[in-house]
């Protein structure tokens, strides 16, 4: 488990998790670090599964959805998979507004994401 003040990644079996330690994810400095952090864990670890929780966050910078894409993009020339949880009812609209909703799949909570990417594995 690797922790900055942000983020917290953690590695369950086949599973790595990327929750925040934040409320509110806004641009700058603290956004870089986060935008760094998921990068050098893709470079490093390259994880087949990522999830990333957002469990608690209440507002996010459209940085956010720009290091959602990336990611999303880095993980899938891995051949992984992606899924966004925790998400809050008004975060989720910024989503559906911007059509992004189509791009990323979404659950109520980590164990759903994780058993959701328990069920792919087995096919």
């Amino acid at each position: 488990m690797t922790d900055c003040n942000i983020t917290k990644i953690t590695n369950d079996k086949n599973v790595t998790t990327v929750s925040f330690n934040v409320s509110s994810l806004t641009a700058g400095a603290d956004m870089d670090s986060v935008a760094k952090q998921i990068s050098e864990l893709i470079l490093k670890q390259k994880p087949k599964n990522l999830v990333i929780d957002f469990l608690g966050v209440k507002f996010f910078s459209s940085q956010t959805l720009g290091i959602l894409l990336d990611t999303r993009k880095k993980i899938s020339e891995l051949n992984g998979t992606m899924l966004i949880c925790g998400i809050n009812p008004q975060l989720y609209r910024v989503f559906k507004i911007t059509n992004l909703d189509k791009l990323f799949s979404f659950y109520p909570d980590t164990q759903s994401a994780i058993s959701e990417l328990a069920k792919t594995q087995k096919t």
